[in-house]
């Protein structure tokens, strides 16, 4: 179970470009009346290439429940690119928990597939490990152009479509061609 420990602060959020992006007009007394929907948008256009790219946009904090390792020594891990990994902790069937040493795994980074490797420690029966990591290309500037290009375009794609109606699957075509380079390659069984 992978669960977000912090999310984006609206600070942090681009919601001033993307006002200008969708041209909405400014020097009014009301400058700042659509932030709410904007922010609501911008998050919730972030989500849906995030899923579909299984990367995290922005940097935060996540954690991840297992019951069980991968195999040969080494975790892939759920979402990238993984910046740090902040802590191992080994859960009993008793809900006691030991903090892993971290001398005994590494992070091998990597923009599809990041993991842990090293001398992974037995997981109980009843057991699990949960795994507290960053992720993230950093702030908002620090992702790469056409990603940011595609939250603009989704999220004035949900902004235009409040209503919803329209399309029942699928992304704009801008969003799914800019999206398309960042997409994990599957081949054969991955573990």
């Amino acid at each position: 179970m992978l669960e977000e420990l912090t999310a984006v602060a609206a600070a942090d959020l681009p919601i001033r470009g993307f006002a200008d992006h969708l041209k909405l007009g400014t020097g009014f007394t009301d400058d700042g009346a659509q932030d709410a929907v904007l922010e609501v948008c911008l998050r919730s256009a972030m989500a849906a290439i995030e899923v579909r790219i299984g990367k995290a946009l922005m940097t935060r904090s996540f954690s991840w429940e297992l019951t069980r390792w991968g195999v040969d020594g080494e975790q892939v891990l759920p979402i990238a690119p993984v910046v740090v990994v902040s802590a191992v902790t080994l859960v009993d069937r008793d809900g006691l928990e030991t903090v892993v040493d971290a001398a005994g795994y590494v992070l091998e980074r990597d923009s599809q597939r990041p993991k842990i490797v090293g001398v992974l420690p037995s997981i109980q029966d009843g057991g699990r490990v949960v795994l507290t990591f960053d992720a993230g290309f950093g702030d908002w500037a620090a992702v790469p152009a056409d990603l940011r290009q595609t939250v603009l375009l989704q999220a004035a794609s949900f902004y235009e479509n409040r209503a919803g109606e329209g399309r029942v699957n699928g992304m704009p075509f801008g969003v799914s061609a800019l999206i398309e380079a960042y997409r994990p390659i599957r081949i054969g069984g991955a573990r």
